[in-house]
């Protein structure tokens, strides 16, 4: 089957969509949905609501004490939890599936021994640590994670309420297809693990975010959870059946591309090429 592309840019980058995708329906972003929490939590602490430099227990009262973890070390990765949660989470086809708050609230409680690392010795790319920090975040705000998201990011920056969600309506969704063409379900990433892959946006919206975050820099400073090359802020997301690359150069330039292909090695490497094609380009 062909794969479905979308690619959105600013200056030399041309806007192509291609091969059926759509860049005004809904779709997965993977781990682009970091951005968004890495955001919610930099507002909130220009709004005094959260402390980069807070230690973990003094937002989740299931955490122990003495742990070392803080809201920094969750958004940046060097927290020393693990890449996913540990134990059965799912079947591998649905594999967050059965990770539900439940299970959270358990390795909350258990978060020493979950901990492979001393935080801040290493950096260690954490799905299991954006879910913790998501839940940190609606503690201390009071609100929920739609919520946070909606007023933190979405108000700021001229977007509607619901733009970026954990549920579009059916029929404002596109996924991939298989080769017979039918949809591919897919993951089920609405439980704890939502703040670390599981909202969906338009291609559309999900440029004018990256635009007003990394060019325009409408809500200040990047949030930590950006990618940092020499030139360059960038993430990437992949799911069942998509990934996606945002990424912005220090000159201005900047580049959405999301595929209906979940192969995240080749969509960053179409990333990197359009970058140099459209000018010089330093990761």
């Amino acid at each position: 089957m062909l794969t479905a592309t979308c690619l959105l840019g600013g200056a030399g980058i041309t806007d192509r969509v291609t091969r059926g995708h759509d860049a005004d329906r809904f779709v997965q972003l993977g781990s682009l949905s970091k951005v968004l929490t890495g955001t919610v939590l930099t507002r909130l602490a220009d709004q005094g609501v959260a402390d980069l430099d807070a230690p973990l227990e003094d937002c989740l009262t299931e955490v122990p004490r003495g742990t070392g973890i803080t809201l920094r070390h969750l958004a940046e990765h060097t927290s020393g939890l693990p890449r996913l949660p540990p134990g059965d989470t799912g079947p591998a086809d649905d594999p967050y599936a059965d990770f539900t708050d439940h299970a959270l609230e358990a390795l909350l409680r258990d978060l020493e021994r979950v901990r492979t690392k001393r935080p801040g010795a290493a950096e260690e790319y954490s799905n299991l640590g954006y879910a913790v920090l998501g839940r940190a975040l609606t503690e201390v705000s009071g609100r929920t994670y739609q919520q946070l998201v909606d007023e933190c990011v979405l108000a700021p920056l001229d977007l509607a309420a619901g733009a970026v969600t954990a549920s579009p309506s059916a029929d404002r969704r596109l996924v991939a297809r298989t080769l017979f063409g039918r949809p591919r379900a897919p993951w089920t990433l609405t439980g704890p693990i939502l703040p670390s892959g599981g909202l969906w946006a338009t291609p559309r919206t999900m440029a004018t975010i990256l635009v007003g975050l990394l060019v325009d820099r409408t809500l200040g400073p990047p949030a930590p959870t950006w990618r940092r090359g020499t030139s360059l802020l960038w993430h990437n997301g992949a799911v069942r059946g998509t990934s996606a690359v945002a990424m912005a150069h220090d000159d201005g330039r900047w580049l959405l591309l999301h595929r209906l292909h979940s192969n995240a090695i080749r969509t960053d490497r179409m990333a990197i090429k359009e970058f140099e094609a459209s000018g010089s380009f330093r990761s």
